[in-house]
């Protein structure tokens, strides 16, 4: 019990966690005793949503050791968690909701109660609460610096509720008197702009694959670079791409420039700024990239209670596969994928609309397109929300020649609950185009409805003009537990041109090329039945065609879309049942027969820890032909820890044939940082055979990495890739994980190897900083950091953090530390007896370090090496009594963390007395 009992204070000067330990001693003694009473009061006491005053308890020293001996007046602690006097960082919450963070100061009545949290002018302001018709009494009182004001006596049965071991300050308010803002918002005053930064984000990914005689590699660099001033922002995305020479063709290396912009916002406007590349919002006209001057709303800045989707790529590989997604003709993204499903959620937005081209490049040589359509919910605003978009600038789009100016202005605002009004108007080079609409709320629906006229000269053609009429509808019907998300159709007149459509077809006519003609091959050539678009380059075929074939040249031409229909749609069926999901994209064109379908329908559900899922998906590739895939899926745990592989088995059958693998995958390590997976598969597709492929990837503190390797009949695959972030700030370099655009960066002097609670893998370099990705700008952000694996000599003033910052920001965030060090010291009197239990002991400037336990055993934290220790209490007639002692520890090699306790045994009689070493455990 003495062990148990030997207690102290885990942070520095007037910031402890109490006597939790004391506590436990009485609980444990009370249920022996089956002392209820004293039971009960013990668990208000320990309670951490105690108040700082608490309930009143007693307690009866005879449950202690030695009958309660030798103990001095515990009354302290007989109104709840006692809080001394003080300042303490507390994250604060009015009525259970995040507010921030900030210093609050402690303040006692009297020396045996414990501290209440003082309310001043900006701790108010900080909670969001603007109480009115204050007396200029207590306006006053709140600026005394030794006075202390409670929040009830500034607003009427309102309460302040600290909890010690978290920091955390709860207010309740009734609701009568707070203010109408929304919940989750955080005022702009208290957004962060961060501090000047460099930041890099990279993704490397190297594949080599060996097929049909074929040998090739190929390699991808992505590069996301920021550099912040102020609030000014300078990005620049950018994709290198390696291929090496393959049958008489050369290399090829290729770089090209995604986005190139200096951003910064403007809160007052709820809008941002873009100088140099961008997309359009997508909102009102469809979204294409513009090289000039954007100021277009934010949502962001909303709260998110007054916000809303984007584009995610799934699909399904065969073997350890390539995928490269493009956006208008430019590469975006390339990874390698393991066998079976996938799915990519971290593009980098490029834009709100605008089709996604997925390339899927198996080991073997085959390659599958599909493209991601983007249709936006219907555009309803919440009443009194107004969004704009106001665009001048070069059209950015890949294969064009000749880039027109481009200029489009575009205005959507919220009438009330039922109706939305928006509107736009586009201008370039021979076009100009008009929009106007509204979308309204009803109980069978949100339906948006627009109209759009379009005007437009192309040289050596007659003047097209037309009209597009488009309607959008969401609704999830809860009852029938029906989300039909997207339920798009357009119709297009024949002489109807969108902006993008038109610069092309003005493109092609001034290049003398077909304007709205498409030449698609009529005989695709093949090899052992692959066709040679999958194997061979543009040049080769050009040579096996003995012609100047090349299909990047050949097979353009504008096709006018005539209609369009997308649709989207998950059901449940009942508790048990699992759900059922649709998706379906169809086309048809004014100058092309057929119609371009792509349809997939699917279930899932689970039987106990078996999971399955089955999809039929029905595609039309780009020379005319249609394809049907049937996917099945099935997956179990093996096992029930947490670190238990799991096996899939995945068959698909298409037109050229079937394939069945099995796959073994899990992930290791204490923070999940290892993964790993094992492939085997049979497949009748172009006589591929059997195949098998191992893959794994590391997520370090400072970079993800990750390999495969994979064979086959006829053909092997392997790759290596890498990805992560560089952060170039005020206090050094430091290297992450990957990041998203908002980033943190934790300051914890000491604390080199403490984890972090928003990152898995994420940890605390040896300068003492660590990368916070993915931030939401405008929202409040909570960083947290797990003290497990600190060490002992080090001493955190809290372990989160709170911040709300701009969009692009790189926040600091510092933690307070107190490096000292930490050791157990048996203390005794002169006439032998311990030191009285429940004595404070404190340094030489009034700090107190520790709280005295059973036996005067007492945990020191921050003391430091040698130096003089008071101790103070009060006898049985209350009178006050103390003694000192002085210590003397060995020295500490540098560099080196404490690990264990040291302790000292001393006599508290004279300062000069010198403590006689021991190593804990000793």
């Amino acid at each position: 019990m003495n062990d148990v009992c030997a207690i102290g204070p885990t942070t520095p000067v007037r910031k402890h966690l109490g006597c939790r330990p004391l506590l436990l001693c009485v609980g444990i003694a009370a249920a022996l005793s089956g002392w209820v009473d004293v039971a009960h009061a013990a668990a208000a006491v320990a309670s951490p949503d105690a108040s700082a005053s608490g309930a009143e308890a007693s307690f009866d020293r005879n449950l202690l050791s030695g009958a309660g001996q030798n103990t001095v007046d515990l009354s302290r602690f007989e109104r709840g968690n006692p809080v001394l006097p003080g300042d303490y960082s507390a994250d604060l919450y009015l009525n259970n909701s995040p507010t921030g963070r900030a210093s609050v100061r402690f303040a006692a009545p009297t020396p045996q109660s414990g501290a209440t949290p003082c309310v001043d002018r900006k701790l108010l302001d900080q909670l969001n609460l603007h109480p009115a018709n204050l007396s200029p009494d207590l306006v006053a009182q709140m600026l005394d610096p030794h006075a202390c004001v409670g929040i009830g006596s500034v607003i009427p049965d309102a309460s302040m509720s600290f909890d010690m071991t978290t920091l955390r300050l709860d207010t309740s308010v009734p609701q009568a008197y707070l203010g109408q803002a929304a919940r989750g918002y955080v005022s702009p005053e208290y957004w962060d702009a961060g501090v000047p930064a460099a930041l890099l984000n990279y993704n490397f990914n190297s594949y080599r694959t060996s097929s049909h005689g074929f040998d090739q590699t190929s390699a991808f660099l992505g590069l996301n670079f920021g550099l912040n001033i102020g609030l000014w922002h300078l990005r620049q995305d950018s994709t290198a791409v390696w291929q090496s020479a393959n049958a008489g063709s050369p290399s090829r290396r290729q770089w090209q420039n995604i986005n190139t912009y200096v951003q910064r916002d403007l809160p007052s406007l709820r809008a941002m700024l873009t100088l140099g590349d961008s997309y359009t919002d997508g909102q009102v006209f469809d979204s294409y990239g513009v090289r000039g001057v954007q100021l277009s709303t934010d949502d962001r800045m909303l709260p998110d209670s007054l916000r809303g989707y984007a584009p995610m790529v799934r699909g399904v590989a065969n073997t350890n596969a390539k995928v490269t997604v493009r956006q208008n003709g430019v590469i975006i993204y390339q990874t390698t994928v393991a066998p079976g499903p996938f799915t990519i959620n971290d593009l980098y937005p490029t834009g709100y609309g605008g089709n996604l081209d997925v390339t899927v490049t198996e080991a073997d040589g085959r390659t599958r397109t599909f493209s991601v359509p983007y249709a936006s919910v219907a555009q309803l605003l919440r009443p009194g929300i107004t969004r704009f978009d106001v665009a001048v600038g070069e059209l950015r789009y890949a294969s064009l020649e000749h880039k027109p100016t481009v200029a489009q202005g575009t205005l959507q605002h919220g009438f009330s609950n039922l109706l939305t009004g928006y509107a736009g108007l586009q201008a370039a080079e021979g076009y100009a185009a008009a929009l106007v609409g509204s979308a309204i709320n009803t109980r069978y629906g949100a339906l948006a409805l627009d109209l759009t006229q379009s005007h437009a000269s192309i040289p050596g053609y007659s003047t097209h003009s037309g009209q597009s009429l488009r309607v959008t509808y969401s609704k999830i019907l809860p009852d029938t537990n029906t989300s039909l998300s997207v339920a798009a159709y357009r119709y297009s007149t024949g002489g109807f041109l969108s902006l993008t459509d038109a610069a092309l077809a003005r493109d092609y006519a001034r290049r003398g090329m077909d304007a709205f003609t498409q030449v698609v091959p009529a005989i695709v050539p093949t090899i052992d039945g692959v066709p040679t678009q999958n194997l061979l380059s543009p040049a080769q075929q050009a040579a096996l065609s003995g012609s100047t074939y090349n299909p990047i040249v050949e097979a353009t031409g504008l096709q006018r879309q005539r209609n369009r229909f997308t649709l989207t749609l998950s059901q449940r069926l009942g508790e048990q049942g699992g759900s059922i999901y649709v998706n379906t994209t169809a086309n048809d064109y004014w100058n092309r027969s057929g119609t371009d379908t792509q349809f997939q329908v699917g279930y899932s559900n689970s039987f106990h820890r078996l999971s399955f899922n089955v999809s039929a998906t029905r595609t039309r590739d780009p020379l005319g032909r249609y394809d049907n895939e049937y996917f099945a899926s099935f997956s179990l745990p093996l096992g029930n820890s947490v670190h238990s592989p799991t096996l899939s088995f995945n068959a698909t059958h298409e037109s050229a044939g079937t394939q069945e693998q099995a796959v073994v995958s899990g992930s290791a390590g204490a923070d999940n940082q290892f993964n790993y997976g094992v492939t085997a598969s049979h497949s009748d597709i172009s006589n591929t055979g059997n195949a098998g492929s191992v893959n794994g990837a590391y997520r370090s503190p400072y970079a993800v990495i990750a390999a495969s390797y994979g064979s086959g009949s006829g053909y092997s695959q392997a790759s290596l890739s890498a990805s992560g972030a560089v952060v170039a700030h005020p206090g050094g370099v430091t290297f992450g994980q990957p990041m998203g655009d908002t980033v943190g960066i934790i300051y914890v002097p000491g604390a080199g190897g403490a984890r972090l609670g928003n990152a898995a893998g994420a940890r605390i370099d040896r300068f003492g900083y660590a990368l916070v990705p993915y931030l939401t700008p405008y929202n409040l952000n909570t960083v947290t950091i797990d003290p497990k694996g600190l060490p002992l000599d080090v001493q955190l003033d809290a372990t989160s953090a709170q911040v709300a910052p701009h969009a692009g920001a790189v926040v600091m965030l510092k933690f307070k530390t107190e490096n000292g060090r930490a050791l157990i010291a048996r203390v005794q009197l002169q006439n032998s007896q311990p030191l009285p239990f429940g004595a404070e002991v404190s340094n030489g400037k009034g700090i107190v370090l520790g709280v005295a336990g059973q036996a005067g055993k007492i945990l020191l934290r921050g003391v430091d090496q040698s130096g003089l220790l008071v101790a103070h209490w009060q006898d049985d007639s209350g009178q006050a009594q103390s003694c000192s002692f002085s210590y003397a520890l060995p020295a500490k090699s540098k560099g080196q963390p404490a690990t264990t306790y040291e302790e000292v045994k001393v006599t508290c009689e004279r300062p000069q007395a010198l403590a006689q070493i021991t190593r804990s455990g000793s």
